[in-house]
């Protein structure tokens, strides 16, 4: 596109997370500086967070040799400077709102209402890799190991949306989170007692429905470029329920302070997380929620959209 519109004002959002230098390594130096120049033909690179972008800067400077400059966010390309930017991804808080008070949620609410235990744990997912839900129930196995007085008192519900199933590596994980699901239920739960209830329906009005009802909502990802979903649930939940979320998700740069952080690779600390979330104080708990939503309906999908068209009339003025 550059080569064939030398003129032209390029800009490229990128939505998953951008990793650090050395991770680019894993791949021939002919096939990574393609993909770089392929990017760098734009005239604004955008990601969801100030790290991916520092990250992208990063890899130009040590993988390309290229001159960046970390304060103003740019590189040098020839004659050209292309600028990094950051703009979190977000939703429409009145759209998901009113959702919230369809029929069909109210419905499902009160079908989750009359099931559920004195504590809802709920995840809502892709069933990604990247996502961790193996050890998401594994933390929450070890938590009922450590903490036996909560056996029969929580509902762990996991809305899961099955995905790439024509790719072999993900139906063999779908097996294996099944698996784990019937392990967990079988060591800790009784007859009519399941301690977690899985579910691969994919329908938004229940997980719009179960966003209302959390008490506690597991985002524990290995990497995530931004996730929604933290940001969904957060704006309708009723529970003063709280986001137990990894450092390693987009949202963690907005919502971090609020939330209870996951390490996404260490188990007992995310057993020891949700024992705190679930034991937390209710008024700092309405508190966190009421942050984390103020937060959301502050920085809405109106303004991510708005932020980029301001950055193409800079930057393009500029030229």
């Amino acid at each position: 596109m550059r080569a064939r519109c030398p003129g032209a004002f390029l800009h490229h959002f990128i939505h998953i997370p951008w990793p650090h230098p050395d991770a680019w390594k894993v791949l021939p130096p002919a096939m990574r500086e393609a993909l770089f120049n392929g990017v760098l033909g734009n005239d604004v690179v955008a990601f969801h967070s100030r790290s991916y972008a520092r990250n992208f800067l990063l890899c130009c400077q040590e993988l390309l040799g290229l001159k960046v400059d970390l304060d103003r966010h740019t590189v040098e390309v020839g004659d050209r400077t292309v600028a990094t930017r950051w703009h979190p991804i977000s939703v429409n808080p009145a759209e998901l709102e009113a959702a919230a008070e369809s029929p069909a949620v109210v419905e499902h609410e009160r079908g989750l209402a009359g099931r559920r235990r004195e504590h809802l744990v709920l995840r809502v997912d892709r069933a990604d890799l990247s996502k961790n839900i193996l050890r998401g129930f594994r933390a929450y196995d070890t938590l009922l190991d450590d903490h036996p007085e909560l056996a029969g008192t929580i509902t762990f519900l996991a809305l899961l949306q099955p995905s790439r199933e024509d790719v072999a590596e993900y139906v063999d994980y779908m097996e294996k989170i099944r698996t784990l699901v019937d392990d967990v239920n079988r060591k800790h739960g009784t007859d009519g007692l399941l301690p977690i209830e899985l579910n691969l329906d994919g329908d938004f009005d229940q997980v719009v429905a179960a966003y209302k009802l959390f008490d506690v909502l597991v985002v524990n990802a290995v990497f995530d470029g931004m996730n929604l979903v933290a940001k969904e649930s957060v704006l309708v939940n009723e529970r003063d329920g709280v986001l137990a979320l990894s450092e390693n998700t987009g949202a963690f740069e907005e919502l971090g302070e609020h939330a209870v952080t996951l390490h996404p690779c260490d188990i007992q600390q995310q057993a020891d997380a949700l024992f705190t979330a679930l034991t937390m104080d209710r008024e700092e708990r309405r508190e966190r929620l009421r942050a984390c939503a103020a937060i959301v309906r502050e920085n809405d999908i109106a303004k991510w959209l708005d932020e980029q068209l301001r950055d193409v009339r800079r930057f393009s003025e500029r030229g």
